[in-house]
């Protein structure tokens, strides 16, 4: 049904009023951030960044987005049916999709990706995405930074109140009048070159990091326990 819906939408044109609906129901839900400052201070002055967030939590920052859109921030896109629309909408927030994923497209997606960040200051990247497994980073947020030099910014999102979708990655859908908090943490840089040992090694520490960052940001939420 749902990509049913898809393609009705992309094939008459849909998208426009979608994204609309979508900004209009995200005017009823609230936004914090912790050292958003620092990390635009960053991007003005040069610098660039691979903002990392778990694939669950990507319709929290649509409604956050719109505060890095002077960057034109790239992002990586599966070549499904529902990544069009997610595409779509991407490209309304004035951020830049790269289609492709780990199981599709994957290696000339993160091709792309490299060469476009050799001009471009940000990218956004759901580490454990397309189809997971939940909360494990995959590999290719470390060759990312590793192949263009960019350093990784562990981004945590989290929400006081929201739906749980009975999805893989049990997507959050936020609920009317809750509150968004957008954490970012310190910049990553990532050594060029690596062993298989050191690369693995450093992939856990990331992958830890931000499990317990969004293990501790969950139950300042409210939530009794992380919902990774």
């Amino acid at each position: 049904m749902i990509k049913g819906l898809s393609r009705f939408a992309i094939k008459y044109g849909l998208i426009p009023a979608i994204y609309a609906i979508i900004r209009l129901y995200f005017c009823l839900i609230r936004v914090r951030s912790i050292d958003e400052n620092k990390i635009i201070h960053h991007l003005h002055h040069g610098g660039k960044g691979i903002a990392a967030l778990w694939h669950q939590r990507f319709p929290l920052v649509l409604t956050y987005a719109r505060r890095f859109r002077e960057f034109a921030p790239l992002v990586m896109i599966s070549q499904s049916r529902d990544g069009d629309i997610i595409a779509e909408v991407c490209r309304l927030l004035n951020f830049r999709p790269v289609r492709g994923s780990s199981s599709r497209g994957g290696r000339e997606a993160l091709a792309a990706m490299v060469g476009e960040l050799s001009t471009q200051r940000a990218a956004v990247h759901a580490v454990d995405g397309p189809q997971g497994p939940r909360g494990v980073i995959k590999s290719g947020l470390i060759r990312m930074a590793q192949l263009s030099g960019v350093p990784i910014v562990p981004l945590t999102i989290s929400v006081n109140r929201a739906w749980i979708l009975k999805s893989w990655d049990r997507c959050l859908i936020p609920k009317p009048f809750s509150t968004i908090f957008v954490h970012w943490d310190e910049l990553l840089p990532v050594p060029d070159t690596l062993d298989e040992i050191a690369f693995e090694t450093l992939r856990r520490e990331i992958e830890k990091r931000m499990q317990k960052n969004q293990t501790e940001d969950d139950m300042k939420c409210g939530w009794r326990e992380s919902l990774l």
